[in-house]
């Protein structure tokens, strides 16, 4: 969500019409291709976690080329919001179920007794 918003942010950032751009270059083009390269990988991840690393990487790498296209990186915001959500979505394990500090202390102890006793 937070690549999502960063992406969004540097678009709302960038307020000059398209047809003015195309004029200027493809660099002044690179400042709508990037957030929205951003915004996109923010949509792949909510929708398809199974390649969330792929696309996390993809992000970060959007979001650090957004501090030359596009004003800074949004003013810094959209850029920070785009590197923190891909690193805490590099870290996401979403197939795990959530498991207490009590219940794994069990978990181990179980396994401890069972390789005790296999032995």
């Amino acid at each position: 969500m937070l690549v999502t918003l960063g992406g969004a942010e540097i678009l709302f950032t960038l307020w000059a019409p398209l047809p003015l751009l195309l004029h200027i270059s493809l660099v002044g083009l690179a400042g709508y291709l990037v957030p929205s390269v951003m915004l996109l990988c923010g949509l792949l991840i909510l929708f398809n976690p199974t390649q969330r690393l792929f696309y996390s990487v993809l992000a970060v790498l959007a979001s650090l080329a957004s501090w030359v296209t596009s004003n800074l990186g949004g003013f810094l915001i959209g850029m920070l919001l785009g590197v923190v959500g891909a690193c805490l979505t590099f870290g996401w394990l979403p197939d795990q179920p959530l498991r207490r500090g009590r219940q794994r202390r069990e978990d181990r102890r179980a396994q401890r007794r069972a390789a005790r006793a296999g032995v």
